[in-house]
């Protein structure tokens, strides 16, 4: 791995907590600012292009913003290994996106000058974020920061060549980029238009839809207004983006009263606790959840309230109640079908779906590169299984209606196959069952879930077993549901 530096560059560490990334992390501002990022990445076309394609921030956001912030927390460590084997890592998960958009362009995830933009964003919107709360920065700070961000694509691509040595010569790039590549893609359009107005609950609130729905009402079109308002003009009028009278004023006031948390005293903002306690499901062994189980009490408590004084509707409720002593309970097949099968949130289930599920596992489980490339490949015969079996109008995907109509052809050899790689990643030393401490690594450590066997082992049959009931039936399952099935 090569890594660039400058005379301003070594006069603070590149990574660990005394970067200015570091100092940045656990802004509040970074919410507003990590949109504001990701729809200018996602108007780039060959971004956007493989969003729709491959990613699962519209069904399951939250979980995707928690991927990003800990893969961020590792490129930005000080622990060198652990930095270099995420970048080997994040690298093996773009190698496997590329295809062509609406129009025929090819997109490829690899592309090193569109993987440069991505970084653009990151260090632009952080340097806005701080102008547009009134704490702009100092020209040293940013070209430390600059520094930082250079490097961390070095860390990806090798080099940092894709994105200019001079600060100066960053900013023509970036209007030059902003005024010529640039679109309205569907990806934006979805991210400032669908994603908030349908945001789903995170774990936290599940149990409480009247009151999510009810906050959701208001700071969706909020968060929509914000964004817009605080995108680069030239773009917002290229792309036809409207500006609602006074959006300027509301924008402003948004940074600056998040701007506002630098008052609070240091380490009462964590970034990873907030989305941690977030992602927290019902059941949880987290030593957290006891708090989480009460908070969530309030909220329906809260919920329960809204919904009587308010005609607000249109939000499901909390599924059915598992069966007692089992911790599992029976859902539809179109529950199963949106919650599980359709991470990618278009309503069909192809292969992005199945490896977006792979790509979950894997970042969980840790695996290394052939682990994962074992589970990749069985993931993709499970896919071909699939589409043999369940495509019947031969489209190329899976609907809604052709899941429904032969929901036993999921449970097919290919899927058997998919529980057998797992339970081999996990069962480290080759004893034919997971003992105490793989057991841990792999429900506490990846699901935050504890399941208790009762010999002290878990067998091959069984997991494969529980794997299976969750991934062909219409059960819910206390391991799984977390990782694939909550937003």
């Amino acid at each position: 791995m090569t890594t660039e530096t400058t005379d301003t560059a070594v006069e603070a560490p590149l990574f660990g907590p005394e970067s200015e990334f570091s100092a940045l992390f656990d802004d509040p501002r970074w919410a507003l600012a990590m949109i504001r990022a990701t729809v200018l990445e996602a108007a780039h076309p060959q971004i956007g292009a493989a969003l729709v394609d491959n990613s699962t921030f519209v069904a399951h956001p939250w979980r995707r913003l928690r991927n990003t912030f800990l893969s961020m927390r590792r490129m930005f460590g000080t622990d060198v290994a652990e930095r270099e084997r995420e970048a080997a890592r994040l690298n093996r998960l773009h190698a496997r996106m590329s295809g062509s958009d609406s129009r025929g362009r090819a997109y490829d995830a690899m592309d090193r000058a569109t993987r440069a933009w991505v970084v653009a964003t990151l260090f632009e919107s952080a340097v806005t974020m701080c102008r547009l709360s009134g704490q702009p920065l100092d020209q040293d700070t940013m070209e430390r920061m600059y520094a930082e961000y250079r490097t961390f694509l070095a860390a990806l691509d090798g080099d940092a060549a894709e994105l200019p040595e001079d600060l100066n010569d960053f900013w023509r790039y970036f209007d030059r980029v902003v005024e010529n590549e640039l679109e309205n893609t569907e990806a934006a359009r979805v991210i400032l238009y669908r994603l908030f107005d349908h945001l789903p609950a995170p774990a936290l609130l599940a149990g409480a839809p009247t009151l999510w729905a009810a906050g959701r009402a208001v700071a969706g079109p909020l968060l929509g207004v914000i964004t817009v308002a605080s995108l680069p003009e030239p773009y917002r009028r290229r792309a036809g983006l409207p500006e609602m009278p006074g959006a300027q004023t509301l924008m402003q006031g948004a940074y600056l009263t998040a701007g506002l948390a630098r008052f609070l005293p240091d380490g009462w903002i964590s970034a990873e606790s907030i989305i941690e306690v977030l992602s927290l499901s019902p059941g949880s062994d987290d030593p957290r959840a006891r708090t989480v189980a009460a908070l969530r009490a309030r909220m329906k408590q809260a919920s329960a309230l809204i919904r009587l004084l308010t005609p607000l509707g249109g939000d499901a409720g909390p599924g059915p109640a598992p069966s007692a002593g089992t911790g599992e309970g029976r859902r539809s097949a179109g529950e199963f079908f949106r919650q599980v099968l359709d991470q990618t949130g278009d309503g069909y289930l192809d292969w992005p779906d199945l490896a977006a599920m792979a790509r979950e596992l894997s970042t969980r489980l840790d695996l290394d590169e052939p682990e994962e490339t074992r589970l990749y490949d069985a993931f993709a015969a499970w896919w071909r299984e699939l589409q043999a079996a369940l495509d019947t109008d031969g489209d190329g995907r899976v609907s809604a209606d052709e899941y429904a109509a032969a929901i036993p052809s999921l449970a097919g050899p290919a899927l058997i196959r998919v529980a057998e790689v797992l339970f081999d990643a996990t069962d480290k030393d080759g004893s034919g069952s997971i003992d105490a401490d793989e057991h841990r690594t792999l429900f506490r450590t990846a699901f935050h879930r504890d399941l208790n066997p009762t010999d002290g082992a878990y067998g091959r049959s069984t997991f494969v077993g529980d794997f299976l009931s969750f991934m062909s039936g219409r059960r819910t399952s206390t391991p799984y549901n977390p990782l694939l099935a909550d937003a």
